[in-house]
């Protein structure tokens, strides 16, 4: 017994200065006290699951792949799979996987345990393979900072937020914001642009971007601002007087590459050879590019006219009239009498009837006459509520010192 006690304080006693003792240099054997000395590793979690007696499997979605191919590929018995058709019903959502998509397979040594599938950078859906058969969701907790960002432009808005290394989503955003008081295709070298905006951020890497609180956009050799107000009756982008950024009508109802015939009233026709009013203006832009209201309103008139070939028209109010012409295709479920609202998609873009190439034909009508498209006078949405402009003037006035304040 005495002896046992001594080779046990020695033994004790060893590891104690080993522990305590230089770390060894990377590659050098461990001794048997630092062995015994040694923390447990602490176990591996994922999506709240123990995985360190599972094989893990990476992969993404192939090509015309489906739920039950993946399964049955990684392991997935005909048994499980009988099991597995309750959950699938009760959650039909779970077999909604798509090409490029990201999944994993946790697997032991005899069977598929659990599923993963990544919805997006932040969400994945799970599923319990085991002998009972579940469904959870995993969602990562959300960062996010507030940012102001300053770029001048030199060809597009698109390349100048690229090119800084910014939230490709402001593009979309700013577009959306000045939608109705910037021709984006009219942009100029040398316009530029002030934002205050939230950036959002999961595992420290950014997946997009939240509110624009407010703007100042340098176009037409003037600065256009916007201050986002929300106070439920008053809700959107007003300018520094409190008018409204939305308007009655949008600048044009596409994205095109250029105007490729203006309104006039002497025009060679390119099919018919003859000179003739041509009342619109003419958008090139591609086949199936969407077309969009020009504003809220009733669809008056939709089929195919003549020269005009595939047309739709919309009466907004009781003093204009839009038409859409040379149309591809409608967009589903539209028809006479349906109310459609600004931005909404009504038909793309062909090239039926009398045309050369793809391209709208578009056309505006004020108390039925023709009008310039190009020069039509959108009047604003309602401005901001006069008990809300002392409130609302603190709010510009505080986002105004934050986008032109100085480093």
């Amino acid at each position: 017994m005495k002896v046992f006690k001594i080779i046990f304080y020695f033994a004790f006693a060893l590891c104690m200065v080993s522990c305590g003792g230089r770390q060894q240099s990377e590659g050098e054997g461990k001794s048997l006290s630092q062995v015994l000395c040694a923390p447990e590793p602490e176990p591996r979690y994922m999506y709240g699951i123990a995985v360190d007696d599972y094989h893990i499997d990476t992969c993404r979605v192939q090509s015309g792949e489906t739920l039950s191919g993946i399964l049955n590929r990684h392991g997935l018995t005909q048994k499980q799979w009988r099991d597995m058709q309750p959950l699938l019903k009760r959650n039909p959502e779970l077999a909604s996987i798509c090409e490029g998509g990201q999944y994993y397979t946790l697997s032991n040594d005899t069977a598929l345990c659990y599923f993963a599938y990544r919805i997006n950078r932040r969400e994945t859906r799970i599923a319990s393979l085991l002998d009972s058969f579940y469904l959870w969701h995993d969602t990562l907790p959300l960062t996010v900072e507030r940012r102001k960002a300053e770029f001048t432009i030199t060809s597009s808005l698109w390349q100048a937020i690229s090119s800084q290394d910014l939230p490709i989503e402001l593009a979309l955003e700013l577009s959306e914001i000045y939608a109705w008081t910037i021709n984006f295709f009219a942009l100029q070298p040398g316009d530029s642009v002030r934002v205050l905006y939230d950036e959002q951020f999961v595992e420290d890497s950014r997946i997009g971007i939240g509110r624009i609180y407010a703007a100042h956009f340098y176009h037409g050799k003037r600065w256009l601002p916007a201050y986002y107000l929300d106070a439920g009756k008053a809700s959107g982008y007003y300018d520094a007087e409190g008018n409204s950024l939305r308007k009655t009508f949008l600048k044009a109802p596409l994205n095109y590459k250029r105007i490729s015939s203006h309104f006039t009233y002497a025009r060679k026709h390119p099919v018919y050879h003859v000179v003739r009013p041509h009342t619109g203006v003419d958008y090139a832009a591609p086949a199936g590019t969407p077309v969009v209201a020009l504003g809220d309103g009733v669809v008056t008139f939709k089929a195919y006219k003549g020269g005009g070939g595939n047309t739709i028209k919309i009466r907004h109010n009781s003093t204009y009239e839009t038409g859409y012409l040379h149309l591809s295709k409608y967009a589903k479920g539209l028809q006479v009498g349906k109310y459609v609202k600004q931005g909404e998609v009504i038909g793309y873009v062909g090239s039926t009837g009398a045309s050369t190439g793809p391209h709208l034909d578009f056309r505006v009508w004020k108390h039925g006459t023709p009008v310039n498209p190009l020069t039509l006078d959108s009047p604003s949405a309602e401005p901001v509520p006069a008990d809300m402009r002392q409130a609302y003037d603190s709010i510009a006035t505080h986002y105004n010192e934050i986008l032109v304040e100085r480093p």
